[in-house]
């Protein structure tokens, strides 16, 4: 059992709080604008990217993907894929079989699934040490949870290597593991973290369109080369080419803000998108 490490920081640490919090997320101006009405939909969404700072700050900007996966319908199964941002574990670390549990219950994860992915790749390691304390995959569950309940199994990975390569051979061996089976894969990240808002809307800017192009290699040389400070840029370049190979053809921005839209104005903001790739 993985037990919350972040359920009172990060979002609200009791059940009644939580589904209030969720639920004021979605009808925040910067939100949807209604609740999700979980339906079967007609599954395109293969992937998403979804942000992972603190509710009151990057929560109505998440709500735009979770609304539209809930009523696209529910999916087989889901990897997640969050950057590493403790230190801890291997360079990129999958938990392989158990549970994780938040104030709204448990979800297991996919252990056939799991295994399918170590053995399409020599660089992702069973590895339980890197999720221990790590938020950018557990902050996604709650909104999991709100929509399919405990009905739907996922898969943690956790990347603390970022290059190119390690980020395109993640997304193959997931996208090889996935074959045949209705998965969607969540890259979890932030973007521009702690510049002004005017910095961060040009840089993020220029992340956005090589995601919204689904040119992972792209995102990645963009983000080295005009120094973006974007926390998940090699899991969201493993989601693209996982989806690219699963039969995706487009990306849709469906929302994006700062914690200065979100909280009023700062000095320094941190940026946050939900993006949709689509079948």
């Amino acid at each position: 059992m993985r037990r919350p490490a972040v359920a009172g920081q990060f979002y609200a640490g009791s059940k009644q709080a939580l589904i209030r919090q969720i639920e004021e997320c979605y009808l925040h101006p910067l939100g949807p604008g209604s609740l999700p009405r979980p339906g079967k939909g007609e599954r395109r969404i293969v992937g998403m990217v979804s942000p992972h700072a603190g509710y009151m700050y990057a929560g109505p900007v998440a709500t735009h993907g979770f609304h539209r996966l809930g009523s696209d319908g529910m999916p087989e199964s889901l990897v997640i894929i969050g950057p590493n941002h403790t230190g801890m574990g291997s360079g990129v670390s999958l938990m392989v079989s158990g549970e994780w549990e938040t104030p709204l219950g448990r979800l297991r994860i996919d252990e056939d699934l799991a295994r399918r992915i170590l053995e399409e790749s020599e660089i992702i390691d069973a590895d339980e040490e890197a999720h221990i304390y790590e938020h950018s995959i557990e902050v996604q569950l709650p909104f999991i949870q709100h929509i399919f309940g405990d009905r739907v199994k996922f898969v943690p990975i956790c990347m603390m290597l970022q290059d190119e390569r390690t980020s395109l051979e993640v997304g193959g061996a997931v996208a090889a593991a996935c074959s045949g089976r209705d998965v969607v894969v969540i890259a979890s990240t932030d973007f521009t973290h702690y510049e002004p808002q005017e910095v961060a809307y040009r840089k993020d800017r220029m992340a956005i369109d090589r995601i919204v192009a689904m040119d992972a290699g792209g995102l990645i040389r963009c983000v080295e080369e005009e120094g973006i400070t974007m926390c998940g840029s090699g899991p969201v370049a493993a989601m693209l080419a996982a989806c690219r190979k699963m039969g995706a053809r487009s990306a849709e921005l469906l929302r994006y803000a700062t914690s200065g839209d979100v909280a009023g104005p700062m000095a320094e903001v941190v940026g946050y998108a939900s993006v949709v790739v689509l079948r």
